[in-house]
């Protein structure tokens, strides 16, 4: 495996081109100084350096005239004048990239310094955006996402209180987790907790546990979330909707590192770092009187923003495919292609759920789709319009079904057509088992209610198209 060493005293802009270059099947190391940077070059060789100009303990460009560097080396600088071009050049670099620089600049570089392995890279590549697609990752090559990418790695490594703040279904939690995974508590417990999702007169014990007795149903003694989060992350999800009693507890326990369970007297320290995220606009809810000024400002130590997806909309291609590997591959089915009129849709659309409305979508289209690809009509359909642009009113069910239909035929041939109504129903049946399953939750009992169906019939249709109710639960 190639090595490429990144040297720069941002530990953002070295999270951001980690990435890029771990997604391009390059091994990593990080220097923040150029001392490191030496030590990083006697112990390995390099394919390529990305150089920051100005580091703590040296000029980056003085190093590169001095020799130290027996690879191509890209020059990071905020410069962006033509002498000072000039001068990367003259020094030995291979090219500078200016500060902020744009991702699909980087994996060009690389493109160059290996033109032989291009075409296996691309592979490795589609390889790897599987493995994205079946994990929980942040997606994004807009600049709004590197943005929030240098943020992650900013402030990843301190135990700062982090507030996250986005529209719903932006992603805060997969932020969140980030967080965590990039910071020296990896390897400890990373607990997630919606506070809004919680009864108010349960949260208190949800949050802090409880003894034996302390209410009615408390059998014995648990833990709450801080105590199982110690020595790691607790992320709590929509703060916003937190009851004032229980804002001050939590302010308390911010003050003092320690937490009382419901119906104790004693109170236990723990170490644990906070992240909190809200969709709502907390200074709005304090001027209501509905959240504590003095826990926004604890709250609110590093403030992190997740754009809404209709602000990142280049991002929208890259998301699509991924979420719909995903959706194909637990559903047991081929993924169908997306078409270019269909991606033009589907950034055209605004997006009003952001990134979780945009699984959805995909999901149905996963199911949906009649043919090979997915079309723009096909995205219409699934978005509920024929076209967000024209203003028409939204397709019926039957115009929908003989569209799909003719389609259907025309990919046929309309020739040596047979058993053409078992072929439809092959067709018609597993989409309809699937929605139905999602709406009664994988309840087969409900499922043959909505379909009108018995039981039995419905088990051997499952059978029969390999589905498997258990994921809808």
């Amino acid at each position: 495996m190639q090595k490429a060493l990144i040297v720069d005293d941002d530990s953002g802009i070295r999270w951001v081109l980690n990435r890029v270059l771990s997604e391009e099947g390059f091994e990593v190391i990080e220097a923040g100084d150029l001392a490191t940077a030496k030590d990083a070059i006697e112990m390995a060789d390099f394919s390529i350096v990305f150089l920051d100009v100005f580091l703590p303990d040296g000029n980056g460009m003085q190093a590169l005239e001095s020799g130290l560097f027996s690879c191509p080396v890209i020059l990071l600088t905020a410069e962006t004048t033509f002498d000072h071009a000039v001068e990367a050049y003259r020094a030995g670099a291979m090219e500078y990239l200016p500060k902020p620089f744009d991702l699909d600049e980087v994996r060009d570089l690389l493109h160059r310094i290996q033109p032989k392995k291009k075409e296996r890279k691309k592979k490795e590549l589609t390889l790897k955006e599987k493995k994205i697609a079946n994990k929980n990752v942040i997606l994004g090559k807009s600049q709004a996402m590197q943005q929030l990418f240098r943020m992650i790695g900013r402030v990843a490594a301190s135990d700062m209180t982090v507030l996250i703040t986005g529209e719903s279904g932006t992603g805060k939690e997969l932020v969140a987790q980030e967080l965590h995974n990039q910071s020296p508590r990896a390897n400890q417990p990373f607990v997630a907790i919606n506070t809004a999702a919680i009864p108010a007169e349960l949260l208190e014990a949800e949050l802090f546990g409880h003894e034996k007795g302390a209410f009615t149903g408390a059998d014995k003694a648990r833990a709450g979330h801080f105590e199982e989060a110690d020595g790691g992350t607790l992320f709590l999800d929509e703060i916003g909707d937190m009851p004032l009693a229980l804002q001050a507890k939590m302010l308390r326990v911010l003050e003092t590192g320690e937490v009382q369970r419901v119906g104790s007297t004693k109170t236990k320290k723990v170490n644990v770092r906070l992240l909190a995220a809200t969709h709502q606009f907390l200074q709005k809810k304090i001027k209501a009187g509905q959240f504590r000024e003095d826990l926004y400002y604890r709250l609110n130590v590093i403030p992190v923003h997740v754009p809404a997806l209709r602000d990142r909309r280049d991002d929208i291609p890259e998301l699509a495919h991924a979420m719909l590997e995903k959706a194909a591959e637990e559903l047991s089915i081929t993924p169908p292609i997306l078409m270019d009129d269909a991606i033009g849709l589907l950034q055209r659309f605004e997006w009003h759920g952001n990134v979780r409305e945009l699984k959805n979508v995909m999901k149905r289209l996963a199911v949906l789709t009649p043919g090979p690809s997915i079309t723009m009509p096909d995205v219409a359909l699934a978005l509920g319009s024929e076209d967000q642009e024209s203003g028409n009113e939204p397709e019926t069910l039957e115009k929908a079904v003989t569209r799909c239909m003719q389609r259907y035929l025309h990919q046929l041939g309309y020739a040596e057509v047979h058993n053409l109504h078992r072929q439809l129903l092959e067709q018609v049946e597993p989409p309809l088992l699937h929605l139905v399953l999602e709406k009664a939750e994988g309840n087969q009992l409900k499922v043959a209610d909505m379909l009108g169906l018995n039981r039995n019939t419905v088990r051997k249709l499952l059978k029969q198209y390999d589905i498997d109710p258990r994921y809808y639960k």
